[in-house]
């Protein structure tokens, strides 16, 4: 008998937060206290009953040995949809994804290598293409000559152009305007600038933040960032003292016990306390973390960092940003979901604490210009910046076929072979199509709306069924990669999952790992790229931070290992040689976009490895084509 709970779970237990997950704020709540307790057994009631029919809906007391032996996706779909019948009320996604990303039906790409939020359909980008007469869109192209916008750097002063401003095109007014609508932040209360990345702007913020007088630096971070790194290297030269959390073994979750005493104050003199580096949850494990943290920070005057760059599409929704008001805020944005991740990040920061920044002539900003205004820049500007938090490819190739993510990239992005989710650095230009802008001004001034038909899809759609949607797909996928056995062994599970398993609140990214029988650990770099030969744009990348109690202490040895990060930092040597160890994973994550045969190829494929000699096989091949540089 299916739970009540399953039918409209996010409406019956989490009705006022829009279905993504339980408050964060319970003890802001103005209701009596029997209230609360009352909506908080409610919501772990609905919680747990998700994950009881979860693990008994979804091939039940049944192990799978042989790949062979799996249920043909039609079967598996309809198994899916009996334990998760409000599947069906997402109907909207698979239209949308028909109608404005054909390109992924078309070339049967499975993507889930994007993190961000896309601006544009794919539709958009061609739809100077359509004509009745074509009954079948045409391939992606491998050159996208025409773009919807380019970027132009700039250095400056951050502090300056918040209070001041500066001169922006008709194009950049109405894209801020846009993405702070889309986001819910006022621009009464909130300043704007674009950077070129997601990591540029962690840089930007520690270039011009008071570390010289506010000298604490705490992030919350289970694995390792490029973005995160930049902040800590330049905040360290300006003096800084840099702390971290820790997340402890086997689940993986914020050592409480350890970040309390970092982020409350031990004397009763109100004094600044530093910088609270937040990202809400963990964009390679799913983990989400208590809002409450944020609370406390603030009242142990700490100014706070929101990363919103692993949220999901409307998690802003949900996230209370009235309540929290954080000093500083980065998101990223790409350009199309499977055809062009290249695109800005942005800096948002509080307008009351705009006066605590330091004067300081920092670069990483960045203007937008329309199409029309399109400059070729020099090579200068044609490098691409990484990000080793999460990979698409192995770092070793540099040969044009290397693409970090799904859909055609110029060569410039392509020889990088490393780079940031949703975000390219150093972009010489934007590679997409015209933009649509209505009503635009010819000389770029003010007035002119754009078109950003990713955005308006997501505003369509709603945080309850984009957040229901991703549930039941992330949790069948996680249920189903734990079914598979080592045929012959005890019990030899195929695959550990890192972090949450399955959850009603966890987030829709996955990080695992792939055994050989002899429980040997398959690199992530390989399954990456075996994957990629299927066509299926997977990632890896490492976790770190965790800490072991005494129980796991045996495990510790076997667990973690060396990273191929160097220790860019001035700390000493201690700190260097326990950043530099960490657990190498494969990573997944599933836009709002994704499907259910997205997830059943990704099952399907890792379940190959089940076979000893595919395992063979697939690392002699790797090794022999790629002492070719030839890719897999």
């Amino acid at each position: 008998m299916q739970s009540p709970c399953l039918r409209e779970v996010s409406q019956a237990c989490l009705c006022t937060h829009g279905g993504c997950c339980p408050s964060p704020f319970f003890s802001l709540s103005p209701d009596p206290l029997h209230k609360v307790s009352k909506s908080r057994n409610t919501s772990a009631d609905c919680r747990r009953d998700f994950a009881a029919v979860t693990a008994s809906s979804i091939f039940p007391d049944t192990q799978f040995t042989n790949h062979e032996s799996l249920p043909s996706l039609q079967q598996s779909l309809t198994e899916f949809t009996k334990a998760y019948p409000q599947y069906f009320d997402t109907y909207q996604i698979d239209q949308i994804r028909a109608k404005e990303y054909y390109q992924l039906s078309l070339s049967n790409h499975t993507c889930l290598d994007y993190f961000g939020i896309g601006l544009f359909s794919y539709n958009q980008l061609h739809k100077q293409e359509s004509s009745p007469s074509h009954l079948r869109p045409s391939l992606p192209s491998q050159n996208l000559d025409i773009p919807f916008f380019s970027v132009s750097y700039k250095t400056g002063n951050l502090k300056t152009q918040l209070l001041h401003g500066g001169q922006e095109s008709g194009l950049e007014s109405a894209m801020k305007k846009r993405i702070m609508d889309f986001l819910n932040i006022s621009e009464n209360d909130y300043g704007m600038v674009f950077t070129a990345n997601r990591t540029s702007a962690f840089k930007l913020l520690a270039e011009s933040y008071p570390f010289m007088s506010v000298k604490n630096l705490l992030t919350v971070y289970d694995y390792e960032s490029e973005a995160v790194e930049a902040m800590i290297r330049t905040s360290e030269k300006r003096g800084a003292r840099v702390m971290s959390a820790e997340f402890s073994w086997p689940r993986l979750r914020i050592n409480s016990e350890k970040l309390r005493k970092m982020v409350v104050s031990k004397g009763k003199k109100k004094k600044q306390r530093g910088l609270f580096v937040f990202p809400l949850h963990s964009r390679m494990t799913g983990a989400r973390y208590p809002y409450l943290w944020m609370r406390i920070a603030q009242e142990n005057d700490w100014h706070i960092l929101i990363d919103a760059c692993a949220l999901g599409p409307k998690d802003m929704d949900s996230f209370g940003l009235s309540l929290v008001r954080p000093d500083f805020l980065i998101c990223s944005f790409y350009q199309i979901f499977g055809e062009n991740p290249s695109g800005f990040g942005c800096l948002f920061v509080k307008k009351s604490t705009v006066p605590i920044l330091v004067d300081n002539t920092s670069s990483g900003m960045v203007s937008l210009l329309p199409a029309k205004k399109q400059l070729w820049l020099t090579d200068e500007f044609s490098s691409c910046e990484t990000e080793p938090e999460q990979t698409s490819k192995s770092k070793q190739e540099k040969v044009a076929a290397t693409n970090t993510f799904s859909g055609p990239m110029s060569i410039e992005m392509r020889q990088s072979g490393k780079l940031e989710q949703g975000e390219i650095s150093e972009v010489r230009r934007a590679e997409a199509d015209s933009i649509q802008q209505k009503n635009a001004n010819t000389n770029g001034g003010g007035g002119s709306e754009i078109e950003c038909r990713g955005l308006d899809q997501v505003d369509s759609l709603g945080l309850t069924m984009i957040s229901r949607r991703g549930r039941c797909l992330i949790n069948w996928l996680v249920n189903a990669l734990m079914k598979l056995q080592h045929p012959n062994t005890e019990g030899n599970a195929l695959v550990k999952i890192y972090g949450p398993k399955i959850r009603f609140d966890r987030g829709p990214a996955l990080a695992f790992n792939v055994f050989d029988w002899k429980r040997e650990k398959i690199e992530p770099v390989l399954v990456q790229k075996l994957a990629d030969r299927e066509n299926i744009s997977l990632s890896y990348g490492s976790l770190h931070h965790i800490w072991f109690s005494d129980k796991y202490q045996k495990e510790k040895d076997n667990v973690l290992e060396k990273t191929d990060r160097e220790a860019k930092s001035k700390s000493d040597n201690n700190r260097k040689d326990k950043a530099n160890l960490g657990i190498t994973v494969v990573t997944a994550s599933l836009g709002y976009l994704a499907n259910f045969e997205d997830v059943y190829r990704l099952w399907a494929f890792v379940a190959q490895f089940l076979d000893a000699d595919f395992v063979e096989k697939a690392r002699w091949r790797y090794t022999a084509l790629d002492q070719k540089t030839i890719e897999v």
